[in-house]
């Protein structure tokens, strides 16, 4: 008994030196500085940070010749690991519940249109099987959301496809419908459908390529395939609450996702495209390195991309 007690505590003491030498790197950002901060060198320091890793089954530290950074796993840890160096055993259990994707933070990204179909669904599945991971949403403009997966301020994006962004990994979330809105009092909103080529002395609203790559290229594909020239009255406007607001108000008619049916913008109807067969895609996008276990619990639970029916 006296020798398992011994074993026990043995185990408890390398634990809590683990911690310390943890909380050294994440505050120091530098494997050199810690090192000298806790009187050792580096190799052996190293050495206990990876034994640590392995134990609690997590990357807690993005390790680069320039940089340490710490993942997901190691920030949900450094204020933990500080609280409970008096407890590592309850600590272990955390990083664990931490590379299992239960806990942790999880930054997303989304271009504003996004949030009115499947990623509202997403979010809300995603948050009731993750109580405990803090998710960071932002709403973004499509060229600002690529951006900030590059320079690690978000795990994960929800934009309109295509992106030309080899160095990302994407998965299709939905497609939509292209729908044309148009005034309540228009002539065609008593159809149940409407041909691109009967609107071409229409003026439209459009978006500017730069602003939604993917959308601006579906909408320009239905024109050409109706052989349609359009009319521009007015062009880069792209947030669909004012897209709707203008066709509302008699500016001009407009091309948009199936899901700002989700809107329901008074004095504005939504009809389908005769003929049209051009359809927007929506996309996860996240960086392959990304070692975040929120990322891969949320990706691994994503439902599969269903079409999104038009409401009319």
């Amino acid at each position: 008994m006296d020798r398992i007690r011994r074993q026990a505590l043995q185990g408890r003491s390398v634990r809590y030196r683990r911690l310390v030498y943890f909380v050294a790197v994440a505050e120091e950002l530098s494997f050199t500085r810690a090192a000298e901060r806790l009187h050792m060198a580096q190799p052996p320091l190293s050495q206990q940070i990876a034994l640590l890793e392995k134990e609690m089954d997590a990357t807690l530290f993005d390790r680069s010749r320039r940089s340490v950074r710490l993942t997901a796993a190691g920030a949900a840890l450094l204020p933990e690991a500080r609280r409970l160096l008096t407890d590592p055993d309850d600590t272990t259990r955390l990083v664990r519940r931490i590379a299992q994707g239960s806990v942790g933070q999880l930054s997303v990204g989304f271009v504003p249109s996004a949030i009115n179909g499947v990623l509202a669904d997403v979010i809300r599945d995603f948050r009731a099987g993750h109580p405990d991971v803090e998710m960071t949403l932002r709403e973004r403009a499509p060229d600002a959301l690529i951006r900030a997966l590059h320079d690690r301020s978000l795990d994960v994006a929800v934009l309109y496809l295509p992106i030309d962004e080899p160095e990302l990994a994407h998965q299709r979330l939905a497609s939509e419908e292209l729908l044309l809105a148009l005034p309540d009092h228009h002539r065609a909103a008593a159809s149940s459908s409407v041909a691109l080529t009967d609107l071409a002395d229409e003026a439209f609203v459009l978006p500017e390529r730069h602003d939604v790559p993917g959308l601006h290229a579906a909408i320009d594909a239905a024109f050409a395939d109706a052989g349609v020239t359009p009319h521009v009255a007015q062009r880069g406007v792209w947030l669909m609450q004012t897209v709707l607001g203008l066709v509302a108000a008699g500016i001009g008619l407009a091309i948009v996702p199936a899901s700002v049916a989700a809107l329901n913008r008074a004095g504005v109807v939504l009809r389908r495209l005769e003929g049209a067969e051009q359809r927007v895609d929506l996309a996860v996008v996240w960086r392959p390195e990304n070692s975040s276990a929120p990322l891969a619990s949320m990706l691994a639970t994503l439902p599969a991309p269903p079409d999104i029916a038009a409401r009319t």
